[in-house]
Parts: C-alpha cells; sequence; structure tokens
C-alpha cells in the first residue's frame, strides 16, 4: 500500500481516519435500524453489506457477505487475516483519489455520522486485564509500600493480569452509574458501605484476539500477531477506595466490575505496523517463551480529557503506548504458555500506560498523587478524583511525516450512585 495515497473522500488533515486507517466496527442505521459492519473514512461512515451488494469483494477467496450484516464483528473476525486484510486493501483501493471517477457507484454505501449510531463492536466471551506499565506499577507501588520496594518480585518476571468482567464492557457514548461497595477509611476501624469517594479512569489500550485456539494450545511470541485483530482504546474505571479493601488475597472485583469503556472503531495491526517502535529493555533476562525479536511496541499518541457538566474539557494528561514494558505478544504468550484456550472476540487489556514524566500518568490516582495534589480544570473547579456529571474522553492516534492513523474517542459520563 503506497502510504501518500489520498482519497477522494474528504478528509481532514486531523482525522483519525485517514485512507490508510480502514477501522472496522458495528453501525445501526438510526432511520431503518439495519446493523451493519462498516468502516469510517474521514467524517464519512461506509457501509460494508452495501459496498458487498454493489459487487465490492467478489473476488476475494474465502469471503461471505453474510458476516457484514451481524450484530457483532466476530464472524467477520473469523474469515481470517488473509479475508479481512484483504477487504481492507480493497477499501483502500476503492477510494483511493486516481479511481474516483470508475468507482462513483460506491458512494451509495456513504452514511453521515448524525445518522447512526456505533455499537460495540465485538462480543466479547472473555476480558483479561494486565499491569504491564513500569511507570505506572512503580508509581502505585510507591503510594502504597514505598520507592526501593515499588514493584512486587514478580514483576519483571511475568506479565501479571487478571480476569475481568466482559459483560460490563460498554462502547464510547454510554453512561453508569457511580459504584457502590465496602470502604475502609484509614481512620476507621471497620470498613463502611457507600458510593465509591475515589473513582478513577484508568487510560488502556486493548486488543481483540483474532483467532481461536484449543485447550491446552499455547501462542508464541513469534506467532501471537497472527491471533490479534485489532486495537481500541481502553477505560477501566477503578474505585481506588473499594479496591483498596477488597483487592488482597484475589485482586480487584467490585472496584472494575462496574464499568469499562472502549472505543467504536477497531484499529487494525496492519494500519498500526508503521509506528512500531522500540520498547523497554528488560531486565533481568525474560524466561525463552517471552523473548521477542524486533520491534514490537508502537508509537501511539494518548491524551485524556475531564468534561465537567455544562462546561469545556481539560486535558489532564498526555502518554504514550511506547512506555509499555510488556507487549502484547508478551502478554498473549504468557496469558496461554499454561494451555489456556483464547476465543474470537476475547480482549484483553494493556493496564494503565503511564509515561516517566508526570504528565504522563494514565489514572488520577497518579495525576493526583492519591489525591494530595488536585487538579485545576479549565472552569476553575478542582479534581482529585472523578465527580458525577464528569465525562472522561480518551484520544489516540500514530503520526508520522506521511500518514495518520488514530481511534477516535473513547468517553462516558459518570452518574450519581443509583
Amino acid at each position: 500500500m503506497n502510504s501518500l495515497a489520498k482519497s477522494w473522500i474528504s478528509i481532514s488533515a486531523d482525522s483519525d481516519f485517514s485512507i490508510q486507517n480502514i477501522p472496522f466496527g458495528i453501525i445501526k442505521h438510526l432511520k431503518t435500524q439495519h446493523i451493519s459492519v462498516s468502516t469510517r473514512i474521514g467524517d464519512t461512515i461506509v457501509d460494508l453489506s452495501v459496498l458487498a451488494d454493489l459487487g465490492a469483494f467478489s473476488s476475494i477467496k474465502g469471503f461471505d457477505k453474510s458476516t457484514l450484516t451481524n450484530l457483532y464483528l466476530n464472524d467477520f473476525i473469523a474469515l481470517g487475516k488473509t479475508v479481512t486484510s484483504a477487504v481492507r486493501l480493497e477499501i483502500i483501493e476503492l477510494f483511493k483519489e486516481s479511481n474516483k471517477d470508475i468507482n462513483q457507484k460506491y458512494t451509495a454505501s456513504f452514511l453521515q455520522l448524525k445518522d447512526v449510531e456505533n455499537l460495540l463492536p465485538v462480543k466479547v466471551g472473555d476480558y483479561t486485564d494486565f499491569y504491564s506499565s513500569i511507570d505506572h506499577a512503580t508509581n502505585i507501588g510507591t503510594m502504597i509500600r514505598d520507592p526501593k520496594n515499588a514493584l512486587m518480585p514478580n514483576w519483571k518476571y511475568i506479565p501479571v493480569g487478571y480476569h475481568g468482567r466482559g459483560s460490563s464492557i460498554c462502547v464510547s457514548g454510554h453512561t453508569f452509574h457511580r459504584p457502590k461497595g465496602q470502604q475502609k477509611p484509614a481512620d476507621s476501624e471497620f470498613p463502611t458501605f457507600g458510593p465509591s469517594k475515589l473513582l478513577d479512569f484508568e487510560l488502556e489500550t486493548a486488543y481483540i484476539v483474532g483467532k481461536s485456539t484449543t485447550l491446552g494450545e499455547s501462542i508464541s511470541t513469534e506467532k501471537a500477531d497472527d491471533y490479534i485483530f485489532g486495537m481500541v482504546l481502553f477505560n477501566d474505571w477503578s474505585a481506588r477506595d473499594i479496591q483498596t479493601w477488597e483487592y488482597i488475597p484475589l485482586g480487584p472485583f467490585l472496584s472494575k466490575n462496574f464499568a469499562s469503556t472502549i472505543s467504536a472503531w477497531v484499529v487494525t495491526l496492519d494500519a498500526l505496523e508503521p509506528f512500531r517502535t522500540k520498547g523497554y529493555t528488560q531486565e533481568p533476562k525474560v524466561f525463552p517463551y517471552l523473548e521477542y525479536r524486533g520491534n514490537k511496541n508502537i508509537d501511539i499518541k494518548l491524551e485524556v480529557a475531564i468534561m465537567p457538566e455544562n462546561s469545556s474539557e481539560t486535558v489532564i494528561c498526555n502518554s504514550n503506548y511506547k512506555y509499555m514494558y510488556w507487549t502484547m505478544e508478551q502478554q498473549l504468550a504468557h496469558h496461554t504458555i499454561n494451555g489456556c484456550n483464547v476465543n474470537i472476540g476475547d480482549m484483553m487489556g494493556s493496564g494503565t500506560i503511564s509515561g516517566p514524566e508526570p504528565h504522563e500518568y494514565g489514572s488520577m490516582m497518579e495525576l493526583s498523587w492519591k489525591g494530595t495534589k488536585p487538579l485545576k480544570l479549565n472552569d476553575g473547579s478542582e479534581r482529585k478524583f472523578i465527580n458525577d456529571h464528569d465525562t472522561v474522553i480518551l484520544r489516540g492516534y500514530c503520526q508520522n511525516e506521511n500518514i495518520r492513523v488514530g481511534f477516535g474517542e473513547c468517553k462516558a459520563k459518570v452518574l450519581p450512585a443509583n
């Protein structure tokens, strides 16, 4: 693919959805209620089921257009990367500037943003959340233990993770109620019950498993990319006060399972490949099953904004996915080294992504340093953690001198406890 290719569809220079991107998602036509697999180019939604009806993709071996009218991407993903990559490349070819005159009939597949609703792109069977940012883990460990023992002894040997709740993963634009649960204030001998007072966001990405395995099978770091369909932005909301009381000995429970938010468009690894970059040096040397070759981190520029009700937003964090210590490939290799099987649509969260500088911290826990350093917003208000009626917005994109590939927004609004 020519990275300098331009589209005959109008695309602004700062759009996440360039002709080099071509992500996949599920949209519902608001007028007809028709649901279809679609892509986005600039601010134009392209209904792939209509595109197929107009004759697109017919030459792709193994393509099945019935997968384009399903409620989730899972069956489309199951066609395999050879097919889905060919679909993406054909879309790029159809809407390349040089092919404008011969492809006008395909405008029948175009929809405007105001006429569609994005739905959850995949049916998430299982969800695992990792803890793979060394800067984040060091910050949290420094707060709750001490700087000398910030990282637990196992942290540099294994990509630490836990099994999360898939049913409460929602697509960008949703609302949820502040979670309730038990907390134990530092000045109290006994726990209390009520709404969380320390509600936090977590700046993450997640990858979607694109190929199933059988029980007993393992995935090597070398083969891992064959099993990863693409990535989304991910906000793994966290109730810090509930978490502090409950997480020993089995980890987060009510503090995490109430809501997680993902961006609507799944960006393929093919689109992200030009932005691969070197990660942290891993010392001590990892076990052979976690070793990998080449650059496996990705230069994804990330930001987080808080928007109070009836006010403008304030960007409070600028970080980057390149700061990940453990890569997606290592996470998947570790997840399956014991024979754990994975399925198409399974989702793996990166864990909070923090960089080494304070403005790169990926949670309020770090940005306000456990509430001791309140952040001032543009409207003059302050935040130690997230308030009721706040909307939190995650954004992410890759950019070089030629192209921009991004994810759009990942946002949700907090309502008062139910």
